[in-house]
């Protein structure tokens, strides 16, 4: 039997991991599950990824683009007239109002690294792309601040399921970088 041509196959049973992990967690991730759930042979999923940590690696940093991505693509933090606080607040609030799937995933595999050695490295990612936009307009130290001051709020709204105060956000990102800044 001639082996079929599939160029995308690799990225559909990403797709899939990220799926059975919104649905079932991160304890219902299986190489089966994975190839069931992208209707691809089990085989597939193991000549693409050798083991389950190399395919929650690939579902983590494929995750974890959401908010960095979002915050780039505004090109809010290019204006030096526009004041940080209020725009992170307000991008935030975007983030947290839409489907919170692929947040809760973002986080789930981001926690996950906590006893899987092979994500720390990519969980360490998460943080730097939006780090790195707000380094053009502040220090490493305060973008890093930043950084750990939006993960707190998200996992605070994620898990105690209080709605996102874009209130209460803008004032405590002001609290490190004032309006003026």
């Amino acid at each position: 039997m001639a082996r079929r041509y599939d160029p995308e196959r690799r990225q559909r049973i990403i797709d899939a991991a990220i799926r059975v992990v919104g649905e079932k967690g991160i304890g219902g991730l299986s190489h089966r599950s994975a190839a069931a759930e992208a209707d691809v042979p089990l085989g597939s999923t193991t000549y693409h990824f050798k083991t389950l940590d190399e395919l929650m690696v690939a579902a983590l940093r494929q995750a974890n683009e959401g908010f960095a991505k979002a915050v780039t693509a505004s090109g809010a933090f290019e204006d030096t007239r526009v004041g940080i606080a209020g725009e992170l607040a307000s991008l935030l609030g975007e983030w947290l109002a839409g489907d919170r799937t692929e947040l809760e995933l973002e986080y789930e595999l981001y926690l996950a690294a906590l006893r899987k050695p092979a994500l720390k490295p990519v969980a360490a990612e998460c943080g730097e792309g939006l780090a790195e936009v707000l380094r053009r307009r502040t220090d490493p130290v305060t973008a890093q601040a930043l950084v750990a001051l939006v993960d707190g709020i998200c996992l605070q709204v994620l898990l105690t399921g209080v709605p996102y105060d874009e209130a209460y956000a803008r004032e405590v990102f002001n609290r490190l970088v004032p309006a003026g800044d």
